[in-house]
């Protein structure tokens, strides 16, 4: 096998892995309170319950572009080929401009969230908060410095503390015997009216960020075994795994502490295990989430570390990312540029600050840009040449389209500007360099 080429062996088990290692890190420890906060009643859940569903019908966007396209890039490629060859040099263009800026704020939220938690272990002042987030960051960058068959064992070891922790926050509720309370009163107090609706936007946005991560087989895609089947797998069953484990947590807290100091914890679980367990339980979960949120940061950077240099390697990017690891056969000039920005993010951001941030500034180009992409490819080349098709099509595609437009709005004024500001500056970039590129 050529060296120049990335190589195929991640297996379901492993996809999976990491795919629900990216999706449970410090955000649904972090978000529960901010959630419910937002919603302010038992019917909080709803919030969850609707984070779960748009991820479902995104999925089935990303099954029928990543089993087609099931290179190393994910929305990279998919822009490019469902755009055309004009637009969607543009588009792809775009995707890994925002991806430049925004991935290292994935893994800077991360690694903040990190810092953030461990100051229930011990207390920390402000610049060993950011030490500790910094640490994290040059970790993993080390950890995944190695060949793609060592990542893969790595992840599922992430994995398994993921289960065995969300296990036993579950387990913690169901024991004390009020389990189904919450279930039982979710809609006390419930009125179906625009102040609800509004609540809703607002607290899916949070909740939301906590499934993001059920598509990062795609940006692997180049070194998946069998993707066309193993690409919509590993989300499916990443997605109704993480449903079920948040809604059980949710409602395994709800059952043991009030709402009131649901809403107001900064470690929640935390005090919830210390309420059911003790101090030093307590103690012990809290390293447990802490390796959730490392988890989290391996699993996110090493699918990000793999846009730049699909987009060099194809030549709409500057070369230097193309280059893999002469022995360990990985893109480390991507890897170690994406981890050098997200250290640095990590020193002048705070968790909440990102989250909104985030998705404002992915939603316009990837999420509803490659569904309108999907739409457009399938109209040009025919619903037979995609290799996994939804059922119900173009419904699910539309929905899509229509819920992350809610979602984006929900963001607030200032993110939604923010977004499209540099998606436009991005515009202006690629337009500048294809004059220069066409003046030489």
């Amino acid at each position: 096998m050529s060296q120049s080429q990335l190589s195929r062996h991640l297996t379901l088990l492993q996809a999976t892995a990491i795919n629900m290692t990216d999706m449970v890190g410090i955000g649904p420890f972090v978000v529960l309170s901010v959630v419910a906060e937002i919603m302010h009643g038992p019917w909080f859940l709803y919030a969850w319950i609707a984070g779960a569903l748009l991820s479902f019908i995104d999925a089935m966007v990303w099954s029928e572009l990543g089993t087609t396209f099931p290179a190393a890039g994910g929305s990279y490629n998919f822009l490019k080929e469902s755009f055309g060859p004009r637009t969607g040099k543009l588009m792809s263009f775009l995707f890994v401009w925002q991806t430049m800026i925004q991935a290292p704020l994935v893994i800077a939220s991360a690694a903040i969230g990190f810092a953030q938690y461990t100051m229930y272990l011990y207390p920390l002042g402000f610049w060993e908060t950011k030490a500790v987030s910094g640490a994290v960051i040059i970790l993993i960058v080390f950890l995944l410095y190695r060949n793609i068959e060592t990542i893969g064992k790595i992840s599922v070891t992430l994995w398994i503390g993921v289960l065995v922790t969300m296990v036993w926050i579950i387990s913690g509720g169901v024991a004390q015997g009020h389990f189904l309370e919450p279930i039982r009163h979710i809609n006390d107090g419930l009125e179906l009216n625009m102040a609800f609706a509004a609540a809703l936007g607002a607290a899916s946005v949070k909740s939301v960020y906590s499934y993001l991560g059920y598509y990062n087989v795609c940006h692997l895609g180049g070194e998946i075994i069998a993707p066309q089947r193993n690409i919509p797998r590993s989300m499916f069953i990443s997605i109704a795994g993480i449903a079920v484990l948040y809604l059980c947590m949710n409602i395994s807290v709800a059952s043991v502490l009030p709402l009131e100091q649901i809403e107001k914890s900064n470690f929640v679980i935390s005090e919830f295990i210390q309420q059911l367990a003790g101090p030093t339980a307590a103690m012990i979960v809290t390293v447990l989430i802490l390796w959730i949120a490392f988890a989290s940061v391996f699993s996110a950077t090493l699918g990000y570390s793999r846009i730049p240099y699909a987009a060099a390697k194809d030549g709409a990017f500057f070369k230097v990312f193309a280059q893999l690891h002469p022995t360990k056969n990985f893109p480390y000039i991507s890897l170690l540029v994406l981890g050098a920005v997200a250290f640095v993010f990590s020193m002048f951001f705070k968790l909440k600050e990102v989250i909104s941030a985030i998705l404002a500034m992915r939603i316009m180009i990837q999420f509803i840009g490659q569904a309108v992409g999907l739409l457009a490819l399938s109209k040009r080349k025919g619903r037979a040449f995609m290799q996994w098709r939804m059922p119900l099509y173009p419904v699910p595609v539309i929905l899509a389209i229509l819920i992350w437009v809610g979602i984006f709005i929900s963001t607030g004024g200032t993110m939604m500007m923010a977004g499209l500001g540099v998606t436009l500056l991005g515009v202006i970039i690629y337009y500048l360099k294809n004059q220069l590129q066409a003046g030489r």
